[in-house]
């Protein structure tokens, strides 16, 4: 028996996904770091049994009508685990916030705000004093009615619709149509209607194409189609629907990405023009506090809005009430400041939260826990350092130093090996990755791994020669160059970039410099355009001022970290090709050739062969009076999501189920001799992944397993031409032997032919790199301009780049 004063999280038998029955004892009070390869197990050990313990824990407190309500992750394979308070869980989030989210929702900030115009703002004469919410865009009280708070509205005019006015509306002169037999119909309709659709559209009266475009009317007339001779021909009533409203509805209902595309290009959008693109209504628009309104104040960059709200504090701004307003202010201010100290203070707080990454969201978080003042909870966290340029990490460690000093537990999952050395203790699980990992190598403080030979982590974390250095490497010669002149966006504003082909090339800054504007929408835009034809997005017009070199690139291809499915029914098998293989291989037997099985008899996504109680999904849904739902595996197929009749089908000794629980590793034992799936198999153990089952759900892949996925996929098919490749922060989520692995396979792509353009912070791979684009010298207002560009070695010494230091020390300077 423990102690109730015993200072330590001790956990007995975890066995959650590849864990092998683990007893480890960790201190609480400390900055306790988890390491180890992707796939080894630490995740499962701090996310999967830590948390998820301390999570059951509460909710067992919580009445259970209320549990209802809460998402929970479910009870963990676990024997025991004693000494453990509650626990705050701060995990990169894969999944997208909505529009209306923002920083200022995030992080809390906005309610501050909006409560210091309301109790210390400025009225005009007379006016009546507001609440709160008025000042929210999100409220139907503070709203804009044009706009619903949006700010935004879209339109549309002729030119857009009909960009080809010598055509006849036959000849295709509306644009903006449907295809196919919709598009047919509308103008069968208008036929009917009397309007003539063989003249040129230029031709036509300026009422009737005025009417044809922008009617609201609904018109329904009965349509005599002509069509093939020899078919029969029945009337119909058809509906007429104008241009601009079919493009409008389309854009605001479809479910299809490409038709939502499609309608985008003949449509501008424009500040809603009566509120400005404030979102909110006349009466919040007419208050001030230090002499600007409210989207004013929230249209500023952090660090600038900090000084606004310093100097009103010190002028004794909001005369209404002075006290209300010297305490809203202070707590605003001191709020801002954690926020600026994780490196944010280029965000605004009307920034939308789907335009920030993962990892700003994430410490956008951290800032808000840090003011909560919570003290005695474990806080678990996940990467914190995703997305932090090397300069940035020296803040995020002196925040998670103040979360331990306030008297909390921090246990973080970590790669950078900065914020490894300065842990109180060091987990190390592994050795390798899935079924070959999940073992607690070392618990204890860091400088204890120099005596554990099988770490992974231990080469990186203790250099032999005393420093972390990339390995020297001549750069290569480029074989061209793509140059973008005048470039406009966001905050990279006049800025000329050139891009030098058949080579590896890094892209740099500080986080919010401008790095993922300028690589993943301003030169991924252009090259998109370039491929499209018609499906052009226009990146070229609104981006750049001119642009060259494109012709020597034949493909694009843009990796990057988006799900590859957003359901358990697509998986790593799905996804590659694997499957399609996997299952002609079952069809081919002879037991499924007796019985007259087709391929499709073994997929779990139709029916025929797959289990119907569960409809393939491999468990079921249970309702629970006064609890939450929870799920359980299936009691006809027990997980195997096939009906026992494709079950009795296998091959060498496996049925469907079971290849699919097989690891990429396993199965590339299993399939040896068998070309479809030999190909796949080897691209997927070539980027690291072969610790993953086939037919894992990607609901349950990280980000970076999802890029390493789809870089596979493309890995395994014949390249044709000249490809350029663009990845944003591939290094995200690895472990340095993982990125190893990563950048072999991104090498060798450069050798055969190709070009290479990482965003990145990972200063091994910024090294290893033959050119480096650096942004900066900050973030947001203060970056977007390119601060050096050459090799490696020219841009570690350059004076003004802020990268150029840890560079320098990666490449042994």
């Amino acid at each position: 028996m423990h102690s109730p004063h015993d200072p330590y999280v001790r956990v007995r038998g975890a066995r959650e996904h590849n864990l092998k029955d683990v007893r480890v004892d960790i201190p609480r009070d400390t900055l306790t770091v988890f390491t180890g390869v992707s796939g080894s197990g630490k995740s499962s050990l701090a996310f999967g049994t830590i948390y998820a313990e301390a999570q059951r824990r509460y909710f067992e407190s919580v009445a259970p009508y209320a549990r209802r309500l809460i998402h929970q992750v479910g009870a963990p394979a676990v024997g025991e685990i004693t000494g453990l308070p509650p626990a705050v869980s701060l995990e990169q989030r894969r999944s997208a916030p909505g529009a209306r989210s923002s920083v200022g929702t995030v992080t809390t900030l906005s309610n501050s705000l909006r409560m210091l115009f309301s109790r210390a703002g400025d009225y005009p004469p007379g006016a009546e004093r507001l609440d709160s919410d008025s000042f929210s865009p999100n409220t139907a009280v503070g709203a804009c009615p044009e706009c619903h708070g949006l700010g935004r509205i879209h339109r549309t005019n002729e030119e857009l619709l009909v960009p080809d006015p010598s055509l006849s509306i036959r000849e295709g002169a509306i644009a903006a149509w449907p295809g196919a037999w919709q598009g047919k119909n509308l103008r069968d309709v208008l036929d009917a209607l009397g309007h003539d659709v063989d003249r040129p559209w230029r031709e036509l009266d300026p009422k009737d194409r005025e009417w044809i475009l922008f009617t609201d009317e609904q018109p329904v007339v009965t349509v005599h189609p002509v069509r093939d001779a020899g078919r029969i021909q029945r009337p119909y009533q058809g509906t007429y629907m104008s241009a601009r409203r079919y493009v409008l509805h389309t854009f605001a209902d479809t479910k299809s990405r490409s038709l939502r595309t499609k309608a985008e290009r003949f449509l501008t959008s424009v500040p809603c023009p009566v509120c400005g693109g404030s979102r909110l209504r006349a009466e919040a628009m007419a208050v001030t506090f230090a002499g600007r309104t409210i989207a004013e104040l929230a249209g500023l960059p952090l660090s600038v809005l900090a000084a606004v709200l310093s100097g009103a504090e010190a002028d004794g701004a909001g005369a209404g009430g002075e006290e209300t307003a010297r305490v809203l202010t202070a707590d605003l201010l001191a709020r801002i400041g954690t926020v600026t100290e994780l490196g944010l203070g280029y965000l605004s707080l009307d920034r939308t939260a789907p335009t920030l990454s993962s990892g700003e969201l994430q410490r956008l978080r951290l800032a808000t826990q840090l003011r909560s003042g919570l003290f005695g909870v474990v806080y678990v966290l996940d990467e914190p350092s995703a997305g932090l340029h090397p300069a940035d990490t020296e803040a995020l460690l002196g925040v998670l130093g103040r979360l331990k000093e306030a008297g909390n537990s921090v246990f973080v999952v970590e790669h950078q090996m900065d914020v490894v050395r300065r842990a109180d203790w060091l987990v190390d699980v592994g050795p390798l990755a899935g079924e070959h990992g999940g073992r607690v190598l070392h618990s204890g403080p860091p400088e204890g791994l120099t005596q554990v030979p099988e770490s992974a982590t231990r080469r990186f974390l203790f250099p032999e020669d005393g420093r972390d250095t990339a390995p020297v490497r001549e750069p290569r010669t480029p074989s061209g160059w793509i140059r973008l002149t005048g470039v406009e966006r966001h905050n990279v504003r006049g800025v000329d970039a050139a891009f030098p082909l058949g080579v590896f090339t890094a892209v740099t800054g500080v986080s919010g410099s401008g790095k993922s504007t300028l690589v993943g929408q301003v030169l991924a835009g252009v090259l998109a355009d370039r491929q499209s034809g018609e499906e052009a997005t226009g990146a070229s017009e609104r981006f750049c001022a001119s642009v060259t070199g494109l012709e020597a690139v034949d493909r694009l291809v843009q990796v990057d970290q988006k799900p590859i499915g957003r359901t358990p029914r697509s998986n790593l098998a799905t996804y590659t090709g694997l499957f399609d293989a996997v299952r002609k291989l079952f069809a081919r037997t002879e037991k499924a050739r007796e019985r007259g099985y087709g391929a499709g008899r073994f997929s779990f996504n139709v029916s025929g062969g797959r289990c119907e109680t569960c409809q393939g999904e491999g468990f079921v849904s249970v309702e629970l009076l006064f609890l939450p739902s929870t799920y359980a595996p299936c009691p006809d197929c027990h997980g195997a999501r096939y009906n026992p009749e494709t079950l009795d089908v296998t091959l060498d000794g496996l049925t469907i189920a079971q290849v699919l629980d097989l690891t990429v590793e396993s199965a590339a034992s299993f399939f040896a001799g068998t070309p479809a799936a030999e190909r796949a198999l080897r691209t997927l153990l070539d980027v690291g992944l072969g610790y993953l089952r086939l037919g894992q759900p990607a609901t349950e892949l990280s980000g970076g397993e999802a890029q390493r996925i789809k870089l596979a996929a493309e890995l395994q098919r014949t390249r044709r031409g000249h490809t350029l490749y663009l990845l944003d922060e591939p290094t995200t989520g690895l472990h340095p032997a993982d990125v190893e692995v990563l950048m072999r396979q991104l090498h060798a792509l450069v050798d055969g032919g190709s070009t290479v353009v990482v965003v990145e912070h990972d200063m091994a791979v910024v090294a290893g790199a033959d050119h480096v684009i650096d942004l900066g010298p900050e973030g947001g207002d203060r970056g977007g301009r390119i601060v050096a560009a050459g090799t490696s070695a020219e841009v570690a010494r350059d004076a003004g780049s802020r990268t150029a230091p840890y560079l320098a020390k990666a490449l042994g300077g």
